[in-house]
């Protein structure tokens, strides 16, 4: 199947996002963030020393943006679901699905890059302010989905997104801890979908009777 020329653009801008986005990783893990410039990530992906800039103005954007591109997916799983499936159920089983397919964002992770990546982004300051806004962004955007679901409620929905999304973190965080400890991804995964389902059988417990 071919492509035409403006996909055949965007498949090539693409490719030049990730190699900047890689470039810089790389160099931010072992020099810090605030230790490199964008010329030297131009240097590292082998682009114009504008380029980096053009595709990504906000430095922390280098490292954020693969979280970024996934921020309204809460929302999306709501939207997106089954007919007849309550929304707490389709985001209880796209988090039981992540933890199988070892999705980064669960925690249930161990591949070094990823690991890289995590350590870089919680150790520096301007990263966990950038991804504070993201995941605000992210809540908000399930807020506003759920609300669709119970259009007369105040602040339901909102109240129900941010308990959503701490117990997530608090799930990601603890299977963090456990490969923190010296545990294996693979050592884990009944105990990390034990412990989630139990805090989506409380949230449902308190949710279900409005956003099931």
């Amino acid at each position: 199947m071919g492509y035409d020329r403006a996909e055949l653009r965007e498949r090539k801008k693409e490719r030049i996002r990730e190699a900047i986005s890689e470039a810089a990783i790389t160099l931010f893990a072992k020099s810090g963030f605030d230790g490199v410039t964008f010329a030297e990530i131009a240097a590292a992906a082998e682009v114009s020393k504008p380029t980096p800039f053009a595709y990504f103005p906000p430095k922390e954007d280098l490292v954020l943006h693969r979280l970024a591109d996934n921020e309204d997916e809460p929302a999306t799983v709501v939207r997106g679901r089954a007919p007849g499936v309550p929304p707490l159920a389709a985001l209880r089983r796209h988090f039981l699905d992540g933890l199988d397919r070892r999705e980064p964002v669960t925690g249930l992770n161990d591949d070094p890059r990823v690991l890289t990546f995590r350590h870089l982004l919680y150790s520096t300051q301007a990263l966990i302010t950038r991804l504070t806004a993201y995941m605000l962004h992210s809540e908000a955007a399930l807020a506003d989905a759920l609300a669709e679901i119970a259009p007369g409620e105040d602040t339901g929905p909102r109240v129900a997104a941010a308990q959503i999304f701490g117990t997530q973190q608090i799930l990601g965080d603890r299977n963090v801890q456990d490969l923190r400890a010296g545990l294996n991804a693979d050592a884990v995964p009944r105990a990390a979908i034990a412990r989630a389902a139990a805090a989506f059988d409380l949230l449902e417990g308190g949710l279900a009777s409005r956003f099931g």
